[in-house]
């Protein structure tokens, strides 16, 4: 092989390099969610979209591809003080998105670092104006605060901010160990206002008990007094019925008290027995009827069939001696 053929082989070898040289910067494939921005000599020509590109080699410059995804940074902590003279450490999460690759290429520098500044400085003016109780329990208020100012600052570098936490507020160490004393304190009250409440129920119903049962009682007894009342009064009545359909006469009342006079003496404890003054009357009575019954005599063969002869009169009640007349009874 001479000379001119391997001149030729060279050629043809730094050629082929050339051409694939070209086509890789050329032809670029952007990837879905990507952008990127295109400057010819220097300048910017066009921003590319997802696909298939070709490119001019040596005149067109393809920058670095910007992803167009939602980008979460949480950024360090940072100390900020408190209306009340507090420094807190805060941590942030910021969420964005690049809406428009050339600016933010061409209107700042580091988009990500400038939204971490920004958010510090929003940060600490937000906070500054609120106490540490008002920064503990108003993060919603400092979230939107802070996405508001976020968003109106970044929109011109082509970014929009979707959403701002605060990941974490941390008092101090001797904040702390004051605050856990006063929820410890706190919820020991708590504790015992319920228990005390219990109680207080507890009690209230055992006495609304013991009402309703004492009430209860008193109903069972009132209808118990009401049922006797009645059966007494039904059995007074029926012996009353009796006693008026039966039509007695003064003489058996008069032995029927007599045979109640016993169960005056009745007990151990009756040491006098007073005789009642209705007792000469009774007596009185019981002589009457005695007195107006006389047996038939007896016959002279000891048979009595002859006709009963008439009794005497008995002698007038007012003259009728009686216990009551005796001198020796008992007054």
């Amino acid at each position: 092989m001479g000379p001119g053929t391997t001149g030729l082989i060279v050629i043809l070898a730094v050629l082929i390099i050339f051409v694939l040289v070209i086509l890789v910067k050329s032809v670029k494939i952007i990837p879905q969610a990507r952008a990127g921005v295109v400057e010819r000599l220097g300048k910017y020509q066009r921003t590319l979209n997802p696909g298939l590109t070709i490119l001019i080699p040596f005149v067109d410059r393809l920058l670095p591809l910007l992803d167009l995804r939602e980008q979460v940074v949480s950024f360090p902590p940072q100390q900020v003080i408190t209306e009340d003279s507090l420094v807190v450490s805060i941590d942030t999460v910021v969420y964005f998105q690049v809406t428009d690759p050339r600016a933010a290429t061409y209107e700042i520098a580091n988009y990500i670092h400038a939204v971490e500044q920004l958010t510090t400085t929003t940060l600490r003016n937000v906070v500054g104006g609120l106490n540490l109780e008002e920064a503990l329990t108003s993060r919603d208020a400092i979230n939107g605060q802070l996405r508001g100012v976020l968003d109106d600052a970044t929109g011109r570098w082509g970014i929009r901010v979707s959403r701002v936490e605060l990941k974490a507020i941390e008092p101090p160490l001797s904040i702390q160990d004051s605050m856990e004393k006063q929820m410890r304190a706190e919820r020991e009250r708590r504790a015992t206002i319920l228990t005390a409440e219990g109680t207080k129920q507890a009690q209230i119903l055992n006495a609304e008990g013991h009402r309703q049962a004492a009430i209860l009682a008193a109903e069972g007894d009132a209808k118990a007094a009401i049922l006797r009342a009645d059966g007494e009064s039904q059995a007074i009545h029926k012996v009353f019925e009796a006693i008026h359909k039966g039509r007695p006469d003064q003489n058996l009342l008069a032995y029927q008290y007599l045979q109640t006079l016993p169960k005056l003496a009745e007990g151990s404890s009756n040491k006098l027995w007073i005789i009642p003054s209705e007792l000469g009357e009774a007596l009185k009575g019981v002589g009457s009827a005695l007195g107006n019954f006389v047996p038939d005599a007896p016959t002279g063969n000891g048979m009595g069939h002859g006709p009963a002869k008439a009794a005497s009169p008995a002698p007038s009640p007012a003259h009728s001696p009686t216990l009551a007349d005796s001198p020796e009874a008992p007054r």
